[in-house]
This record gives structure tokens, sequence and C-alpha cells, in this order.
């Protein structure tokens, strides 16, 4: 029997490493800090909050990808696991949260380029 490897988990919370109140994405599920791209190793299949390490993951890298805007790689500074997740970006009109909630474009940008990690 296979496993579900992805578990709608789309809580709002307060990022770790800046303190940003983020609020859920509501069409998915949200894992990063808009502001500084930020996340906690929790997941270890998306959503699934199964994960004992609880690091902080930082950004190291973007990708973009034509169908998914951008693929943001993470690394956690606890364990070293690398992490990949989608950048969560204003689309269209009909995506309602504020600005500030959506993952900060000149910033992925420039993590196209970094390749310090």
């Amino acid at each position: 029997m296979q496993t579900k490897r992805f578990t709608k988990n789309d809580a709002g919370f307060v990022c770790g490493n800046c303190g940003f109140e983020v609020m859920p994405l509501i069409k998915t599920s949200r894992n990063h800090c808009p502001k500084c791209l930020c996340s906690i190793h929790i997941d270890i299949n998306p959503g699934d909050r199964a994960s004992d390490c609880k690091g902080l993951l930082i950004p190291v890298f973007a990708t973009p990808d034509p169908q998914k805007g951008y693929i943001i790689t993470h690394k956690c500074k606890k364990c070293g696991e690398l992490r990949r997740n989608r950048a969560a970006l204003k689309i269209s009109a009909k995506d309602t949260l504020p600005d500030e909630q959506y993952d900060d474009e000149d910033f992925l940008i420039k993590l196209t380029v970094c390749n310090d990690w």
C-alpha cells in the first residue's frame, strides 16, 4: 500500500527567523515566510509535521520553473538536509491575500544566482 506523501496543512504561523506573522495561503500548504523565505524543519513529507529536527531552514537557492514559478531550496542549519518547496507568488488579481503575504520576488531572483552553500 502506498503512503500519502502530501498532507494539506495550511495554518498561519509566526516566522521563527524574522518574527513576521504569516497568514494561511488558502489554496495550498504554506511552509515558509514570504519575507525572509525561512522555514522550520518540521516535515518529513510535505505537511506531515513528523520531523523531530526543528532546525531553521534557510533559503540557499531558487530555480525558475516555467510551470511552478520558482522552486526554493532550503538547507537546515541543524542537520544539513536540503529541502525543496514551491514559492508562493501572486499570480492574478484573484489572489486575495495582502501583497506582503506573497514571496518576495526580488529575493527569489537574487537566490537564482546565489550558489554559496
